[in-house]
């Protein structure tokens, strides 16, 4: 049986803000990265992407994504029935 790749540890990204938080509290990135097994270019993409945001944006922002998807849905939903209504009343 192969080595099966071992890739490092999935946070939540209400565990990525409060990695974010220890640094703005004042510990030092280095020392941040170290202890949660992450590479300083790891960090700089997660402060990229989540920082200044407290775990309550996260969740709003999950909120609106999970919102935004389903009137994505809704609206492909509806120009599929329209194109099969066309079709079918073209063809008659």
């Amino acid at each position: 049986m192969a080595d099966k790749k071992k890739y490092g540890k999935r946070y939540s990204e209400e565990q990525i803000v409060k990695v974010l938080q220890e640094v703005e509290k004042g510990m030092s990135i280095t020392e941040v990265c170290r202890e949660h097994g992450i590479s300083d270019q790891t960090y700089r993409n997660w402060r990229k992407r989540y920082g200044g945001m407290d775990v309550s944006d996260v969740k709003e922002m999950r909120r609106l994504a999970a919102e935004n998807a389903q009137g994505i849905e809704a609206i492909s939903d509806y120009g599929w029935r329209y194109q099969f209504r066309e079709k079918n009343s073209s063809s008659q």
